[in-house]
């Protein structure tokens, strides 16, 4: 089996995309990190992360394109998907949970 790594993005990485990273920390299928596209994350996205990922996870449309435009002369990008989750929701929120195993779930057998 492949052992995946996917980087979850989402804009200040406080809610979703740590979340995200959480609930799939221990999954045996893939290593996971996140990070936020504001230079005020805790974890601001980076060159380095692009590199380790071999696909990226947004969480809206706006995310991926902005990820483009800022590095796409610095690095090869990999894959960027997006799981159209907004932000409405708190970090490990029952809700938000539920929608990204539905979302990540969905797209894993494409990749391993």
């Amino acid at each position: 089996m492949t052992h995946l790594r996917v980087l979850f993005v989402c804009a200040r990485n406080q809610w979703r995309s740590p979340t995200a990273a959480a609930v799939y920390r221990n999954d045996p299928r893939m290593s996971v990190l996140s990070a936020g596209l504001s230079r005020q994350s805790p974890c601001p996205l980076s060159v380095k992360h692009l590199a380790w990922a071999d696909v990226v996870m947004v969480m809206e449309k706006t995310h991926a394109t902005r990820i483009r435009d800022l590095y796409r002369d610095n690095c090869e990008l990999p894959e960027i998907i997006s799981l159209d989750i907004p932000d409405d929701y708190l970090f490990m929120d029952k809700t938000l949970v539920e929608l990204l195993k539905e979302s990540v779930e969905e797209l894993l057998p494409g990749y391993l």
